[in-house]
């Protein structure tokens, strides 16, 4: 929990200081600043023209934690992953709380974009983000998403900074969570999030099907459907593995590696990881082939009926620690059935 003299060095925070206990600014939960007051701080830099990076954190998978741990867990995470940002940014920024699982924070030392880039890279890598929270009965693992935007570089009014700040961070969803965005205007300016926004889960597995009815070969199917999984999905490819245990890509024809040894990790009809590390004592070629292609997160579906196997679909992304959402593993177990029924009844190799 902040202090009255760690925010007493701020002259805003020191005024209402002086005036009120530190217990009004405070939210009682993490014991970092609450959203009223963290906006506060940030119209009074701006009215003081000092310039900032102001950015918001959303914890992934937050009702997951909920969910499976109870609510008491997920009070435990949000207050840990609160005092130790608050921690991290001592000397230099303040931490806060914008609601549910959603903290803020005002960096007044990184400006510059490598700077940015260097304090987001530590974030992930430090203590802070990335971890195991460890609590009683139980230790998540804790990712997530940030999105950030400076003033009066990137805005110069509250209202056009925050939009900036919502929108990068809503890219980084978009991009599958546990990563950072910072605002370059070149790449996001025209970006609107109704345009990011994607269509139901229905909506895509209808485009789907209609896709893969219309040509024949298993192959040419896959080809006709990547494009909707890249775009409604955000993924930057699909592989397959045919029963020659070979992993090809539909993009780039030139991936060709073999990988007898996936099935050492198939011991149910779908595999996610986005730590490859952790296969790499069972399935050491499919490990090795995977480090060749850059790949840290992984989403493997069987391609099979009953007990018979045909293959395996995957999204494998490139230096992207993604967190697979139900959506993600819904539409590839869906594809893995329509290849199944393919290669079952069409007799269609793979």
């Amino acid at each position: 929990m902040y202090s009255k003299d760690k925010l007493m060095q701020y002259p805003y925070f020191a005024e209402i200081l002086n005036q009120t206990s530190i217990d009004t600014i405070l939210d009682p939960l993490t014991g970092v600043v609450s959203r009223k007051y963290m906006l506060g701080f940030a119209h009074d830099l701006m009215n003081r023209g000092i310039p900032f990076t102001f950015g918001m954190m959303d914890l992934d998978n937050f009702k997951y934690v909920n969910d499976t741990y109870g609510h008491s867990a997920g009070d435990g995470v949000l207050a840990c992953i609160s005092s130790d940002l608050a921690s991290f940014l001592t000397g230099f920024g303040v931490a806060g709380r914008f609601g549910g699982d959603e903290l803020l924070f005002i960096n007044l030392r990184d400006i510059a974009y490598d700077d940015k880039k260097a304090f987001c890279n530590e974030l992930y890598e430090s203590s802070v983000l990335r971890r195991n929270v460890e609590l009683d009965g139980c230790s998540p693992f804790i990712t997530a998403t940030i999105g950030c935007a400076t003033f009066p570089d990137d805005a110069t009014t509250y209202d056009d900074l925050f939009a900036l700040i919502d929108k990068t961070l809503y890219r980084g969803k978009t991009k599958g969570r546990n990563c950072y965005i910072i605002y370059v205007e070149a790449k996001h300016k025209n970006i609107e999030i109704k345009k990011l926004s994607k269509g139901t889960l229905y909506d895509t597995m209808h485009s789907m099907v209609r896709k893969f009815e219309m040509v024949p070969g298993l192959v040419n199917r896959l080809s006709s459907v990547t494009p909707i999984l890249m775009e409604d999905l955000r993924v930057s490819d699909l592989y397959y593995i045919g029963q020659s245990n070979v992993l090809r890509s539909v993009r780039n024809p030139d991936i060709c590696e073999p990988v007898s040894d996936i099935k050492n990790i198939m011991n149910d009809d779908m595999f996610t990881t986005n730590t490859i590390e952790e296969i790499a004592g069972s399935c050491p070629q499919f490990y090795s082939v995977l480090m060749k292609l850059e790949i840290e997160t992984l989403l493997v579906v069987r391609i099979g009926i009953e007990q018979e196997t045909y293959g395996y679909l995957l999204f494998a992304e490139p230096r992207n620690r993604r967190i697979w959402q139900d959506s993600d593993c819904s539409t590839l177990l869906f594809l893995s059935k329509m290849v199944a029924a393919q290669a079952y009844y069409g007799k269609e190799p793979l």
